[in-house]
């Protein structure tokens, strides 16, 4: 597509299709066991004391460990939609008018306690955590969300293209795993809407159940539910 660079075409298509590419590296590979069965001495020689006696498969289970917390970006991947849900709703209830922004930091803490089971001691970190709201980009959370199942449903097409992904993961080889995102992903821009590219990729359309099922094969065996 080299014909379209320097066009609006060269761009990504959706902020979705760029969160997933995210999520992806940072949650289900940087997570996994088998990175940290390569990186995990490396991270050792840096921090010799702080993780003296820690083995790989301790650190794995500490990096996904589940439980409820205040601050997005530091949440689960289990629990980390709970947060984009809490705010889509009060979003669209600012939109609509049945919520005010002076009403706001109350209906944040009461949220929180619905959708986590927490409330947020103070403000900081609780409704002025983000950024987006004070800038004015509404309508943007959702794309958090909406990363996270497109990644997982990219990530079972690598699977299935690239038989011994997560031996080479293990091994700290990760450029065909790169190769295929700019070949299937990257290399369209906005030739191809979202949905196309993951219809294309994957023969279904966006399909919630891939993320699931992410989910509960990993959590389930960390968990042994």
């Amino acid at each position: 597509m080299d014909f379209n660079r320097r066009t609006v075409l060269a761009e990504g298509i959706s902020l979705g299709i760029h969160e997933s590419q995210s999520r992806m590296w940072e949650n289900m590979i940087g997570r996994s066991r088998a990175f940290w069965q390569r990186w995990m001495p490396d991270l050792q020689g840096l921090f010799p004391t702080q993780l003296d006696g820690v083995d790989v498969e301790r650190f794995y289970r500490a990096a996904n460990k589940v439980e409820p917390s205040l601050i997005r970006v530091e949440a689960d991947e289990v629990t980390y939609s709970l947060h984009i849900i809490l705010r889509f709703e009060l979003e669209r209830q600012l939109i609509d008018g049945s919520l005010s922004v002076e009403d706001l930091p109350e209906a944040w803490n009461q949220t929180t306690q619905e959708v986590l089971g927490i409330v947020p001691p103070t403000n900081a970190q609780g409704v002025l955590q983000d950024v987006h709201w004070s800038f004015g980009a509404f309508g943007y959370f959702p794309t958090y969300a909406l990363g996270n199942l497109y990644a997982a449903q990219f990530l079972t097409a690598i699977e299935a293209a690239i038989p011994d992904m997560w031996e080479q993961v293990a091994a700290g080889r990760t450029s065909e795993i790169l190769q295929w995102l700019r070949t299937n992903i990257h290399r369209w821009g906005r030739v191809r809407s979202a949905g196309q590219l993951v219809s294309g990729i994957t023969g279904a359309d966006l399909d919630p159940g891939y993320f699931l099922s992410y989910l509960n094969r990993k959590y389930g065996e960390l968990y042994s539910l």
